[in-house]
């Protein structure tokens, strides 16, 4: 029997002041993990979403961030 794994890709957010966190694409959506978090901030169905999840994580006033995929 043979298993099928579902391809990952990995964004990540540049700020003005470096890395502000990362998406990655796996089986159950679009995971966000904010730089130097213990635990990812959660899971969304899509990568807009994904995006505006990581965006809403930052500091009030933050520029939108630059994702760049790995």
């Amino acid at each position: 029997m043979s298993t099928t794994e579902t391809p990952q890709a990995l964004w990540v957010a540049y700020g003005t002041g470096g890395v502000v966190g990362s998406i990655r694409k796996d089986g159950d959506g679009y995971t966000v993990t904010m730089a130097g978090a213990d635990e990812v901030t959660g899971t969304y169905p899509s990568m807009d979403i994904a995006k505006s999840a990581l965006r809403s994580h930052m500091k009030p006033n933050s520029d939108w961030p630059e994702f760049r995929q790995h």
